[in-house]
């Protein structure tokens, strides 16, 4: 039996160590970088299957054609692309075989930048790059030099058969970073969404400015939590121990309603000075700064 828990406890760390999913080389200059890629985000979610109404059996969703309503198997099928109304160009596995960008395993740096020319609307994934047993020096080397120079290195990729733009900047200092981008052309022009020039009145901006350095504060990511996962993460847990659940009734959507903008803007701040004054703090000040009361002396009875 303790041979059994200690192979399911080695099993259980072996699963909560992160696994390398890409192994290659930073071409750095004539420098080859040795390193692994892993994934940097661990996103949380409630991961919800589909059941019958009774959640007694899985359903599976099927390949079928909707004129014929044939069933057919994954390796029955053909890749394509619509150019039009129900016309479709095929295209070959083979075709797309050679095609396939060349060097799969380099990441090229392209050139270095300054962080802050960098729209984080380009960003899409982040992962660490981890040294390579064989590459423990040159890395550090690139990782002190980037971290003097506070740039940041735009590179190119080949990843599952996909090329990416990448940006490899280093993290607190200890390791390198490198996000994927979107190239130029995958990100939407916001011309046609700009809002329209309107007057604004110097006593409202002064107002929102106000608003902003009452709710100023340095950025720690531990001090945001998704509530809404939270809640269901409990009630999954209650509904598994046989507990019953009251559940809360929304409000009603109030969203929509005009409002007088200098009035909610003076509520606002006036709701965050309420709330960053520390709790007694008028009742104290009162205390010092009220003045002693003055009491009448009785005459003395003639």
């Amino acid at each position: 039996m303790t041979g059994v828990m200690e192979r399911r406890d080695r099993e259980c760390i072996l699963w909560r160590m992160p696994r390398s999913m890409w192994k290659g080389v930073i071409s750095f200059g004539l420098v080859s970088i040795p390193v692994q890629l892993y994934a940097a985000i661990d996103r949380k979610s409630v991961q919800f299957h589909m059941l019958d109404k009774e959640g007694t059996c899985r359903l599976r969703r099927k390949l079928y054609c909707p004129d014929t309503g044939e069933e057919y198997d994954f390796g029955e099928t053909a890749r394509g692309v619509e150019i039009a109304p129900d016309q479709y160009v095929l295209v070959q596995k083979e075709e797309l075989e050679k095609l396939k960008p060349e060097g799969g395993r380099t990441i090229d740096i392209l050139d270095f930048v300054s962080l802050d020319e960098i729209d984080p609307l380009y960003y899409d994934r982040a992962y660490y790059l981890a040294p390579d047993a064989r590459g423990e020096k040159p890395y550090q080397l690139l990782l002190r030099a980037m971290a003097d120079s506070g740039r940041v290195a735009i590179a190119k990729m080949v990843m599952r058969s996909n090329e990416y733009l990448a940006a490899i900047r280093v993290v607190e200092g200890r390791i390198l970073g490198l996000e994927t981008m979107y190239f130029a052309d995958d990100v939407r022009d916001h011309g046609e969404l700009e809002p329209p020039e309107v007057d604004i009145d110097k006593r409202e901006l002064a107002l929102a400015n106000q608003l902003i350095e009452s709710l100023a504060a340095p950025f720690e990511p531990g001090r945001y939590r998704n509530e809404y996962r939270d809640r269901v993460e409990h009630l999954i847990d209650e509904k598994s121990k046989g507990h019953d659940v009251v559940l809360p009734e929304h409000s009603a959507d109030e969203g929509g309603q005009v409002i007088d903008l200098m009035d909610a803007l003076k509520k606002s701040v006036h709701q965050r000075e309420k709330a960053s004054k520390p709790k007694g703090a008028s009742k104290t000040k009162d205390k010092k700064t009220s003045a002693p009361r003055k009491t009448k002396s009785k005459k003395a009875a003639a």
